[in-house]
């Protein structure tokens, strides 16, 4: 291998020649945040303002997540910029120079963020306070939001020119951003362009059963089914449906940042199918139901069950399953943690609710970044890279931090909501009422028998006889009914609901009666993914998985902490030892809030995982500058007597040229697509050759 280098022309050449018989195979509303936050860093500023953004947008969760992992590569590929010491930009190359660093990267980092903001607060439901606040923010910061100019002989013309390379960047990722308008952004393709075609007509909430109020009904219960919701809402309070549109449907082509596979028409990762009844996992997609009441029957805080919520008895899970038994001791302090005694049904709806990302949230990329941000200022954090070396001065932390965790869940947006499109999964919903009208499974002896119904267990699912209806005017005699959440109430500032004996056909998840249920399918957990993924470079840049101190908590008042209904009757408090922790109970609490089965919840910490590493793996190699030194693995393989394919693994937003010649004296020339910016993380060619033998060479390069 030759690797050549250019510094005075700030680029890197790598050439690789194997040669192999006669052919050469080559391997080659908002409110300004006016205030900088606690933390003092123009990033964290700029990371303060897209957040409060979100929490008065209509959620979308993939969406968010790629804009707040563009704002990211705007501030690093800012920041390093401004570097001497071999940090490599995502997709701006170029090097500057400034007396005052600080004060040039702080206003590069600030004319990037402020302009990529801009171009994606346009779609914003709430463009006009939202784009308005970002107007404020800037000339809080003491910038001009007139300055134009990409003159990099400036730290502004170095900040809009990185906004332009990082916009372009992203502009046809497969988002179909400018596709949409601010009341419908993020469109799908159309049907006769790949766009999804709905399998089963949608769910009316408002009536028992799975049909709409047309009275069609479901056609494959293995497949996805929308809802139709009276007043429908979303989390922040908007008009939606009353139909609901699939949101991110086609974030299967979406363009990630560490994530690769062969295949553009399958997943990003594929841990297999969900389960479908009646075929490839029938006795898991009927168990995955039985989970589904079984939570749902504990959602009350009147059943007298207590539990140790304290990281000493609740926690340290292996991944993927629900087996932790705790940890002995708080490595911070050496002592053991102090018991966290609440009752379940408090535990279990906080649980629901907090992670639920409702309204005002950030939805679950953004609540990260609130984590993230709550580490940093933790008086018991010290910001060394990794938990080794120099400590870190805020900016340089921040920027670092921000593009590994807007990486992490901007891709498992990417491997979750592909999986979704691929799997197109059911919903519980949908499940337990549809096994509900089907009737019982366990004895043919008895009325409303059926091979598909529901499982007769004591006390949890129960046929309705006399005996019953007598005491409950709600149940019919013959019907399959459930002990089970009824729904919200009418008053939830003053009334909780407690669990009841419901029909099984009118099962409801754990959430606001004008939104129920996301608009996508269920399979896999984008809670679950986007923890987890976030978790894992959360441990990797902080070098430990346990929160500062050995603990992270959250507390909830008695009987207002809750919003679908009154609660907790006690006051609460949340605790987790470990990130891991944190993201497990994101999991969990989608199982108590009737959205995810066990399933998709531990398929998505498995994706989850596996999209951090991956994440944190690859960005150390920008920070230190080691990403330009990545083998390139060139392979070539004859497709005719004329043709040949030339293969090569390439680096999203480097550059690369294939050369050739027939003899190896004489010089290489450009193949005829000469210098072209990698998209994907290979480069394919089909060339042809008219001599026996013909050389190949593979440059790659920073910039053109």
């Amino acid at each position: 291998m030759r690797t050549s280098r250019n510094l005075s022309l700030a680029l890197l050449s790598r050439v690789v020649l194997i040669a192999s018989g006669s052919i050469i195979f080559l391997f080659g509303s908002s409110t300004a945040s006016v205030h900088a936050a606690a933390s003092n860093s123009v990033a964290r500023v700029w990371d303060e303002r897209a957040l409060a953004a979100i929490r008065v947008d209509t959620p979308h969760p993939p969406a968010q997540a790629r804009n707040l992992f563009s704002l990211s590569v705007c501030m690093w590929d800012a920041w390093a910029a401004y570097d001497t010491n071999g940090a490599v930009g995502y997709v701006y190359h170029a090097k500057h120079t400034a007396a005052d660093m600080l004060a040039a990267r702080n206003e590069a980092i600030s004319y990037a963020a402020y302009r990529i903001l801009k171009e994606r607060h346009f779609y914003s439901k709430t463009a006009g306070a939202t784009l308005a606040a970002d107007d404020a923010q800037m000339a809080a910061l003491g910038y001009d939001t007139n300055n134009i100019s990409r003159d990099t002989s400036t730290p502004a013309g170095v900040g809009n020119s990185i906004y332009d390379t990082v916009s372009a960047w992203f502009i046809n990722d497969g988002a179909r951003q400018t596709n949409g308008t601010p009341f419908n952004p993020y469109p799908d393709y159309p049907t006769n362009q790949g766009g999804y075609v709905y399998v089963n007509p949608p769910l009316a909430t408002s009536l028992e059963g799975i049909s709409d109020t047309n009275g069609n009904t479901v056609v494959d219960i293995n497949q996805w089914q929308r809802l139709q919701i009276i007043n429908g809402q979303d989390q922040n309070g908007f008009p939606s449906g009353p139909i609901q549109i699939y949101l991110g449907a086609q974030w299967l082509g979406v363009r990630p940042f560490a994530l690769t596979r062969a295949d553009p028409a399958k997943p990003w990762i594929d841990p297999g199918p969900p389960p479908h009844l009646n075929g490839l996992g029938d006795s898991d997609f009927r168990s995955s139901v039985v989970e589904m009441i079984i939570h749902s029957s504990q959602l009350t805080p009147d059943d007298g069950v207590t539990m140790d919520i304290s990281p000493g008895a609740f926690g340290n899970n292996t991944l993927g399953a629900n087996d932790g038994m705790g940890y002995t001791n708080n490595p911070a302090t050496g002592q053991p943690y102090a018991p966290n005694i609440v009752k379940r049904g408090d535990f279990v709806r906080i649980l629901a609710e907090f992670w639920a990302d409702g309204p005002n949230s950030e939805t679950p990329p953004g609540h990260w970044n609130v984590i993230a941000n709550n580490v940093s200022d933790s008086t018991n954090f010290v910001k060394r890279f990794a938990g080794f070396g120099p400590v870190l001065d805020d900016l340089e932390w921040d920027v670092k931090l921000y593009l590994c965790v807007n990486a992490a869940v901007h891709d498992a947006a990417c491997a979750a909501w592909s999986l979704k499109r691929y799997y197109n999964g059911w919903r519980p919903i949908t499940a337990v009422r549809y096994l509900g009208l089907k009737g019982q499974s366990t004895d043919p002896g008895l009325p409303s028998y059926n091979t598909n119904g529901l499982p007769l267990i004591p006390g949890l699912i129960a046929l309705v006889t006399p005996e019953m209806a007598a005491t409950n005017s709600s149940l019919t005699v013959g019907k399959i009914a459930v002990l089970s959440w009824p729904g919200q109430p009418a008053n939830p500032s003053t009334t909780y609901q407690g669990v009841r004996w419901l029909h099984a056909d009118n099962w409801i998840p754990y959430q606001r009666t004008n939104f129920v249920t996301p608009a996508f399918p269920g399979y896999i957990s984008g809670h679950s993914t986007f923890s987890r993924a976030a978790a894992e470079v959360l441990a990797g840049i902080t070098g430990s998985k346990f929160f500062p101190g050995g603990i992270g908590t959250y507390s909830f008042p008695a009987n207002t902490g809750l919003s679908f209904e009154k609660g907790p009757s006690q006051a609460l408090q949340l605790q987790w030892a470990t990130y891991f922790d944190a993201s497990d109970q994101a999991g969990l609490s989608r199982i108590w809030g009737g959205i995810h089965p066990p399933v998709d919840d531990f398929a998505g910490r498995r994706a989850g995982s596996q999209v951090g590493q991956a994440v944190w793996a690859l960005a150390q190699q920008y920070f230190d500058g080691s990403i330009t030194n990545t083998p390139i693995t060139v392979a070539i393989r004859p497709l005719s007597d004329t043709h040949c394919e030339v293969r090569c693994n390439t680096l999203r937003g480097f550059f690369y040229n294939l050369q050739s010649t027939m003899d190896l004296t004489q010089p290489f020339t450009n193949e005829p697509a000469g210098l072209t910016l990698s998209f994907d993380t290979s480069m394919v060619r089909t060339n042809s050759f008219v001599a026996p033998t013909k050389f190949y060479r593979v440059i790659s390069a920073l910039q053109q």
